[in-house]
């Protein structure tokens, strides 16, 4: 085909022998928007998630003009894209969605132009007269009690944008049937590649989890794990993050990215930590709990299918949450119960805030004081007694220091036992519960003959 054409129908990158690929390169990019940076091409239609469209576009073109390593061509072509097209900073926009057929701001203004290059554009169209979800509504009413559906709707619209403001996760528990992961099905169509199917146990373990969440809305567990977290780092790090974070691919040197992925996590449990008491873990999760499942409930198998057909008025439902989060300043809508939720986690997951209200055995007051030694083995009695699993010494003493403010009590090293001896514990705080007399090294007491446990 190359030999029909003249010298002078020759493309600029081709000079009758070979393609010049920097100017083919340049060319590409004069007629096609396209940038690179993060490890990724970002186009008009949001981050490209695959490669080969671009591949098969090159293809057509060069195809008239290459006869021999035409694969290697191509993938010289990409690597050369790759630096032409790169810039250093395509920070996200936290003050617009990208939709099907433009832009949509937060304040409500509408663009119908697609010429920018975006990080993210969602497969669903902005339409204003779009009916309202009633099969979605009505789906959510017979899941969920009515004062938590405005924090579901408010959470759903804050993951349309690449902010972190918020800094909150949600979980959403139930015993099981009651259709829950219908949730994340719809969110899947509604998000279209910005959300992916993963799992919270895998963020929390795995160090390389995070850059897999790069450039993400959404990060769905449709079946949370029950187990309780190793170790919470990472997730509280994904909640919080605002700006760019530390990322790690197997075999690369770590990088900097942006990170704004939200976690949604569907259980038949609390997402619960082996080892964090710290209440910052805790504070970070939005807990809803479903409604029991009806016995005489028929389930529709196509009910995802249904709520499907209404994604645009479900948007336009979710961006309304999003105009009421931002109006409010990112703080959530929490019913009672929700906020409930969190607290009974929290006291679940540390029982020493359910010790320290126990005024049968001790007693708060400010010319208090008692032996950390003695303080921990009134804690292990009122645990055994009450069929709790004691906490070690170690992350026992570490609570009550952290909390020292709350309680009013202070930890100290100039406490003196019976036997004159120096030693730690806490002031502001005094035991109620007689224990035996002790022996031994340690703290010793003189209690009364009508002690029970002597």
């Amino acid at each position: 085909m190359t030999k029909r054409l003249r010298p002078d129908q020759f493309p600029p990158w081709y000079d009758g022998q070979s393609i010049n690929e920097a100017a083919f390169c340049r060319e590409f990019l004069a007629s096609h928007k396209l940038l690179f940076t993060e490890n990724s091409f970002f186009t008009p239609e949001g981050r490209m998630t695959d490669e080969a469209p671009l591949k098969t576009e090159i293809f057509q073109i060069i195809e008239p003009y290459a006869s021999t390593s035409v694969p290697k061509k191509i993938a010289n072509i990409i690597e050369l894209l790759k630096i032409t097209a790169h810039i250093d900073d395509f920070p996200p926009q936290t003050d617009r969605i990208h939709v099907a057929n433009g832009t949509l701001f937060l304040d409500g203004s509408f663009s119908a132009s697609k010429d920018e290059i975006v990080r993210s554009r969602f497969p669903v169209a902005y339409n204003p007269s779009a009916p309202s979800p009633e099969t979605w509504l009505g789906f959510l009413h017979g899941l969920l009690y009515e004062d938590d559906i405005p924090t579901l709707q408010e959470y759903i619209g804050y993951c349309l944008i690449p902010s972190n403001k918020g800094q909150r996760m949600m979980v959403i528990k139930g015993s099981g049937g009651e259709g829950k992961s219908q949730i994340g099905t719809v969110l899947s169509h509604l998000f279209g590649c910005n959300a992916k199917d993963g799992s919270v146990g895998k963020v929390s373990e795995n160090r390389f989890a995070r850059a897999d969440l790069e450039h993400i809305h959404l990060l769905i567990d449709d079946d949370m794990r029950m187990e309780a977290l190793r170790q919470t780092n990472y997730v509280k790090s994904l909640v919080t993050a605002q700006g760019r974070m530390d990322l790690e691919k197997k075999g690369r040197q770590s990088y900097q990215g942006w990170m704004f992925a939200r976690l949604l996590a569907f259980s038949n449990g609390d997402l619960q930590s082996l080892y964090d008491r710290s209440n910052g873990f805790y504070r970070r999760q939005l807990i809803l709990t479903t409604r029991e499942r009806p016995p005489d409930r028929v389930d529709d198998p196509d009910i995802a299918e249904k709520m499907c057909r209404e994604l645009e008025g479900i948007f336009l439902w979710a961006f309304e949450g999003l105009q009421r989060l931002v109006a409010n300043h990112f703080r959530f809508t929490e019913s009672v119960r929700a906020r409930s939720n969190r607290e009974t986690v929290k006291q679940d997951a540390n029982n020493v805030l359910l010790f320290m209200e126990a005024v049968d055995y001790i007693r708060l007051m400010p010319e208090g004081k008692v032996g950390s030694q003695e303080l921990y083995e009134i804690y292990t009695v009122w645990c055994r007694e009450n069929g709790f699993s004691p906490l070690k010494n170690r992350s026992f003493s570490e609570f009550l220091i952290a909390n020292q403010k709350k309680y009013h009590i202070e930890h100290s090293n100039n406490l003196t036992n019976l036997v004159g001896r120096r030693v730690w514990g806490f002031t502001g705080i005094e035991p109620v519960l007689k224990l035996p007399l002790r022996t031994s090294d340690g703290w010793q007491r003189d209690y009364s003959d009508d002690n029970p446990f002597i």
